[in-house]
């Protein structure tokens, strides 16, 4: 049975990190962590507004990110980049923003039929509802990649743009709104870019969209998904319920915030204790796990696509690097951890403490975790055996980033503190030879 990639993501916000002679320290820093992917948002030319979602040249660079002084053309800036990465053992996705392109982009004008038009002559712009209130993006226009009256020219245009980026050496694209895009369009363009780029992945969001939506787009044969875990509660059943509908069809990516979210510290009012507690969660819950530069520093700052700078660079008292670095070690020493494994949530007699029992369908692994839902007050677990909950009856070895315990007695008591988790691995016997 194919192994699973590991895939444990840094995300570097560019308008954050700055120019790309400056990305350097980030690289080092999310190697030292232990991620082995780095995502970058759009790096391209953006229009008037200055959204990086806003591409109004895909073959041109963001002047912001660009260092006029090196002597290196901006391109070999990228490149350099690249192989940076490539050094320390990571590879590099990015977003590729296909639906909709920068409404004073000259492409209207040069392929006006390759865009959606309104009755009234004017080009259709992209929205979305929010609480009920229709939001348009009035710097945006709309590909028509449906309807177009030229769609094979607007196919070898986003065709193109995906060997650009390839040949700049990037291994993975996380499709802006792909369920917003025709499947049959992605086949194509996941078929064609594996046969001339096979090492590449694609990732759709499809953040807001339905289950059943999530699951059509990524049978379109996307590599991974991103999933909602972020806003789980853990208590309500349809996290479960979305990821046993798609895991099947897509391995999926869990965050616990994205440039899309406010920043977690914020929410939390600084509580550390619950950003580790939803670090770990997003980590060991789907096979992919991505978090943004600067969570690990507890940066309350939210990422913004047009205004953020280097100069929003935080000076905090929080350093959960440590925490981090035992994570991301868990994720990539057990399989268990890098694949959408058989998943369910067991029943404990103290409400505010989360069982989540998993066994490896590619090799005999088997995990429980077992979480403070509560951030801040310790809660009691106990039970007569801890195997009872796994299927395998072999003892259970404690691997948790904190406070790993060295002896599991039986009956098992243990008072955990805000927010901690508990992470025991076995191993089930082989299953016999027919």
């Amino acid at each position: 049975m194919k192994q699973p990639h590991k895939m444990i993501i840094y995300n570097l916000f560019p308008l954050l990190a700055g120019k790309f002679t400056a990305w350097d320290q980030h690289l080092e820093r999310a190697a030292d962590l232990g991620f082995n992917w780095i995502f970058v948002n759009p790096v391209q030319y953006p229009g008037f507004s200055g959204s990086l979602y806003s591409t109004k040249d895909y073959f041109r660079f963001n002047d912001l990110l660009i260092d006029r002084d090196c002597g290196i053309q901006p391109e070999e800036q990228l490149r350099e980049v690249v192989r940076k990465a490539e050094k320390l053992g990571l590879r590099m996705m990015i977003d590729l923003v296909i639906n909709h392109c920068a409404v004073d982009s000259g492409l209207i004008r040069e392929h006006p039929e390759w865009f959606q038009w309104e009755k009234n002559g004017r080009i259709s712009h992209p929205f979305a509802k929010e609480n009920g209130r229709k939001v348009v993006w009035g710097d945006l226009a709309k590909f028509d990649h449906r309807h177009s009256k030229d769609p094979e020219g607007l196919y070898r245009f986003c065709f193109t743009i995906i060997e650009f980026l390839a040949e700049l050496g990037f291994h993975g694209f996380r499709c802006d709104a792909a369920y917003q895009l025709p499947r049959k369009l992605w086949e194509r363009l996941i078929r064609e870019t594996k046969a001339k780029f096979p090492d590449t992945l694609f990732f759709a969001e499809t953040l807001g969209c339905s289950s059943d939506q999530t699951r059509k787009t990524a049978g379109a044969g996307f590599d991974y998904i991103f999933n909602s875990s972020k806003w789980w509660d853990f208590r309500g059943a349809w996290l479960l319920e979305q990821y046993n509908l798609t895991r099947e069809t897509s391995p999926s990516v869990s965050f616990p915030e994205s440039h899309d979210t406010e920043r977690l510290c914020t929410e939390l009012d600084g509580n550390v204790s619950g950003l580790k507690q939803r670090y770990l969660f997003a980590s060991l819950f789907s096979a992919g796990s991505m978090m943004p530069v600067g969570y690990e520093f507890g940066f309350r700052k939210k990422l913004h696509v047009v205004k953020t700078r280097p100069e929003d660079w935080e000076e905090t008292d929080i350093d959960l690097t440590s925490f981090i670095r035992q994570v991301n070690d868990i994720k990539s020493r057990y399989t268990i951890f890098q694949e959408e494994a058989p998943t369910e949530i067991l029943q404990d007699g103290n409400p505010n403490i989360l069982l989540i029992w998993k066994a490896s369908t590619t090799t005999q692994e088997e995990a429980l975790l077992i979480l403070n839902k509560d951030i801040h007050h310790h809660q009691n677990f106990s039970t007569e055996r801890l195997c009872d909950f796994m299927q395998s009856k072999a003892p259970c070895t404690d691997v948790s980033p904190e406070y790993p315990l060295e002896y599991l007695p039986e009956p098992f008591t243990y008072d955990l503190r805000p927010g901690q988790g508990i992470v025991l691995v076995n191993t089930r016997d082989a299953a016999p030879e027919d």
